[in-house]
């Protein structure tokens, strides 16, 4: 074999490309060359049949070879990680992954031996324009299952972009698990290396080309590890959906801004047949903070699925429920309404452009049989959002824990969670957090269940007191409160708890509720309940100290969701506003996520709660305007009292002249004074 070869590449449009090729390649090992490929910036690539009698062998196959440059293979480090992860993807077995079949070394040179795909890059398919929303969906499917394959083998690809996906008869196929990380001598300060090519391109638009698929924390030159795919499997998406890049700039820094600073066009305005939830998905994907993007390839996955098999029932835009305009901000609703627990998607995104309107889409799926659910009992969202916790009601009286699954639909109770009310969630979803004798008939306690499995545990006994919600934090510390108490402190393993606020007597406090751990596992907010309403408030205070900062005024309920929102309630309403948890700051104006969402009437506070981010799960009260009506003792109606209203509390004086009513809105809540006798406040 000549030691220049010219040939097409395959597969791929034709060009020419002249590589040098040793002399004994003519039969390495078990293989004899016949065509050339055209290189890529780890290695030559070329075709060629497996017929060695050296070996003895016949394969009869057609393979693909991969040859690392001299210049890398004079590198002992370079040679060692590249058989290494070599190794470790010759261990990956995947229908959508591109099998490496063996590594190898001749006459100083290092090769690669992988499954010749037929077929085109999506590089290559996209030139032509976007992909049809099937397509995407197919596709995206099948990169996203390889990827978390590779991710539970503790492989991270670290190059995933379109180049580096063959679409094949049989679906797409992932390929170079970053074989080789060429140390980048154009790379942008901070930039370690930069990863494959896959064409001869200048420096400059081989950098571009790369970086436009680069998380921001690859640009800052920080660790990159599986959430790092999960943000280019995301601008791959976008670019299918789209055909167009999600970040672009005609320079390093300007594509380095709109990396970290910007947020791309929403799918649904380039591309109206793409599902709208898939916004919801790639927008994940691409979130600028990884603690906020999907934690897993798993997750991406599951998300995924779920639009393929809602079909087109998710693709076709359904009539709008509630149209909002807000600046700044598009909140996008997938709702379900399930008896009396209505589940809400909520897909938060900052856009520089004109504000656009909001669509609502709608889906039902079937609760237990025959649970009811108290005045107490609400749904509680795991931080996940794929599994929702009901204390619920058996025909015989047992509270019991319920789990609904939103990836199956399946529902389970667990046994040892008799009594059991006001659930949390472990950090990680894999525990649930509840309360027991609350209703006086045995001991207060806090206890914990694995959802996996196995009795529950008790945790602690609980001071005096009703107790409210608890909030689990990262490093296995429980909060919890009341509305006599201030709040405490319990290690999930057990132990005794302290109180960890103290009542403020200026401000007449009587008790702090509705805890909820910020990221950081360090603040907290919560609830502080006054005698004199206008001190009640939303506060945040700390682990490490006695401190507190009032946050908001007349809300309850609170929490916080990804990427920067303070969810929380007035009266009825669940409302949404920007939250900086550094800042400890609310800024704009609130936007209404629900109404008519169900109460507690002993706490103040709506029935609802929400997942680390975009899941809202709330119990559906009724409109909540009444008629207040006299009856004599035999039940007949003798009239009207006033107008039609929410009147949370009413109280007649002792001569019966007067009527005094509590008034409340989503902003407000007054007390008023009704003259029997005229009608009149």
């Amino acid at each position: 074999m000549a030691s220049s070869i010219e040939g097409s590449t395959i597969p791929g449009p034709r060009q020419t490309h002249r590589f040098g090729a040793p002399e004994s390649f003519e039969t390495c090992d078990a293989f004899e060359f016949v065509v050339a490929n055209s290189h890529a910036g780890d290695g030559s690539v070329r075709r060629e049949a497996s017929s060695c009698p050296a070996r003895g062998t016949r394969l009869d196959r057609t393979v693909a070879i991969k040859v690392l440059p001299e210049h890398l293979a004079s590198n002992p480090q370079l040679r060692e990680r590249f058989e290494h992860e070599a190794r470790a993807i010759s261990s990956l077995s995947h229908p959508h992954i591109c099998p490496l079949y063996d590594v190898g070394q001749q006459d100083g040179v290092d090769y690669l031996v992988m499954e010749f795909l037929e077929g085109e890059t999506l590089a290559r398919r996209l030139k032509k324009g976007p992909l049809s929303p099937d397509q995407v969906l197919q596709y995206a499917v099948h990169i996203t299952y390889a990827l978390d394959t590779a991710h539970r083998h503790g492989v991270t690809h670290r190059d995933l972009k379109p180049g580096n996906i063959m679409l094949t008869k049989a679906g797409a196929k992932l390929l170079d698990f970053g074989l080789a990380k060429v140390r980048a001598t154009e790379a942008v300060a901070g930039m370690s290396s930069v990863p494959t090519q896959t064409a001869p391109l200048t420096g400059e638009g081989t950098i571009l080309g790369t970086m436009q698929y680069m998380a921001p924390e690859q640009l800052e030159g920080k660790d990159a590890d599986a959430r790092t795919d999960i943000f280019a499997l995301g601008a791959v998406i976008y670019e299918m959906a789209t055909g167009r890049k999600a970040f672009e700039g005609k320079s390093h820094a300007s594509l380095i801004a709109a990396i970290l600073e910007r947020e791309p066009q929403p799918i649904s305005t380039l591309q109206t047949m793409a599902p709208p939830a898939l916004d919801h998905v790639v927008r994940t994907c691409l979130a600028k903070d990884p603690e906020a993007r999907w934690q897993t390839a798993h997750d991406v996955l599951v998300e995924l699925k779920w639009l393929m098999e809602a079909g087109s029932q998710a693709a076709m835009p359904k009539p709008v429920v509630e149209r909002r305009r807000r600046r700044d901000v598009l909140l996008s609703l997938l709702a379900a309404s399930v008896s009396s627990i209505a589940f809400l998607i909520l897909a938060f995104v900052h856009f520089r452009e004109r504000p656009r309107e909001v669509e609502a889409i709608r889906f039902q799926f079937p609760i237990p049989d025959k649970v009811t659910l108290s005045g107490a009992d609400f749904p509680v969202v795991s931080p996940d959002g794929r599994r929702i916790v009901i204390s619920g009601r058996t025909p015989e009286g047992t509270s019991l824990l319920w789990i609904h699954s939103l990836d199956s639909l399946a529902t389970q109770s667990f046994a040892g969670t008799e009594d059991a009310s006001m659930p949390c969630w472990s950090p990680d979803s894999r525990f649930v957090a509840f309360f027991t004798g609350l209703s006086g008939a045995a001991s207060a306690k806090l206890k914990k269940i694995d959802i996996s499995g196995g009795p529950a545990q008790t945790i602690c006994d609980l001071p005096s007191g009703v107790a409210n919600t608890g909030t689990w934090n990262q490093d296995g510390l429980i909060l919890f409160g009341n509305n006599a108490n201030p709040l405490f402190r319990v290690s999930a393993d057990g132990g005794p708890s302290q109180p960890v606020t103290a009542l403020n007597k200026s401000r007449r406090e009587t008790g702090h509720l509705w805890p909820h751990f910020l990221p950081d596992g360090r603040h907290f907010l919560y609830v502080a309940q006054s005698i004199d309403s206008g001190e009640s408030g939303v506060f945040s205070g700390s682990l490490d100290s006695s401190q507190s900062k009032l946050v908001m005024r007349g809300a309850s309920n609170v929490t916080y969701m990804l990427p920067g929102f303070l969810i929380y309630s007035r009266q009825r309403t669940v409302l949404a506003q920007n939250f900086d948890p550094k800042t400890l700051q609310v800024t704009g104006a609130p936007f209404t996520v629900a109404e008519q969402v169900g109460t507690f009437g002993f706490v103040p506070g709506a029935q609802f709660s929400a997942a680390r981010r975009d899941v809202l799960v709330y119990r559906v009260g009724n409109s909540g305007r009444v008629q207040l009506a006299w009856h004599d003792r035999d039940g007949r109606r003798l009239g009207s009292i006033g107008e039609p209203g929410y009147y949370p509390q009413i109280a007649l004086s002792p001569d019966e002249k007067r009527l005094a009513v509590e008034r409340s809105d989503a902003e407000t809540n007054n007390l008023w004074i009704l003259e029997l006798a005229s009608g009149v406040y």
